[in-house]
């Protein structure tokens, strides 16, 4: 008797209206962090970084890397097989640096990516959520034997930021990773800088002293091998460091 004309959103299925909500709090809604709390080791989704021993007395721009569940507690690839949770290798952290969840794609289904990777994003193993997606690179991980030059700290962290496509980029590698933390990277404070660096002026001192500048020479020229073995590993010889 009353006719009228129903609205668009009298005709959508109170159902319909359910999962795009779910879908939307699943994309954009996310848990707050707990404040970075060095004292108790906690890096609440951050990259952290330690130096390595000797390695990084010769070449201080070389560390130990791990990356941080929404709790803080960080995870680190220490060993064949093996995944540290909560104990970090090499000592306490001396850098860090806290990542931005909403440049993460956390697509609740194929369809629903927010990044432009969709099929390549979903080969790396999407998830819904940031320690759902850290999850998945420890189980991968958990499969691979470690190895400084080829499959290292670096390549499970950039592994983790693949999953969770940072940035909009499926592309992370070891040296990216290095990268992020020497330009970007926070100092815990100033105990963890002469723990960094110290020992290399310490070796750099007395290796002058005691043999003079072709010590120097040595130790650039090893910094330098070094960084042309893991520029050729990652852009040259890519399937080198598939791991």
């Amino acid at each position: 008797m009353f006719s009228r004309r129903l609205s668009m959103m009298e005709l959508t299925p109170i159902n319909n209206i359910g999962n795009k909500s779910s879908v939307r709090m699943i994309q954009h809604e996310l848990w707050p962090l707990g404040e970075i709390d060095p004292k108790n080791s906690k890096f609440p989704c951050c990259v952290v970084w330690t130096p390595l021993p000797v390695v990084s007395w010769l070449a201080p721009f070389i560390g130990h890397v791990g990356i941080c569940t929404e709790d803080g507690a960080i995870l680190d690839f220490a060993g064949s097989n093996f995944v540290n949770v909560d104990n970090f290798a090499f000592g306490s952290v001396a850098r860090y640096l806290q990542l931005d969840r909403e440049q993460c794609c956390f697509p609740p289904n194929l369809a629903g990516h927010t990044c432009k990777h969709g099929y390549k994003h979903a080969e790396y193993g999407t998830a819904i959520t940031w320690d759902d997606a850290l999850q998945s690179s420890i189980r991968h991980i958990e499969h691979k034997s470690y190895n400084l030059f080829t499959c290292n700290s670096h390549t499970f962290v950039a592994n983790c930021l693949n999953r969770l496509c940072y940035r909009g980029s499926v592309d992370w590698n070891m040296i990216h990773i290095a990268a992020l933390i020497l330009f970007k990277g926070q100092w815990v404070d100033g105990l963890s800088v002469l723990r960094s660096c110290l020992p290399f002026v310490g070796v750099m001192c007395l290796g002058i002293f005691m043999v003079g500048w072709p010590f120097l020479i040595g130790t650039s020229s090893f910094s330098l091998l070094l960084i042309g073995w893991y520029y050729l590993a990652t852009y040259c010889f890519k399937n080198m460091l598939e791991c």
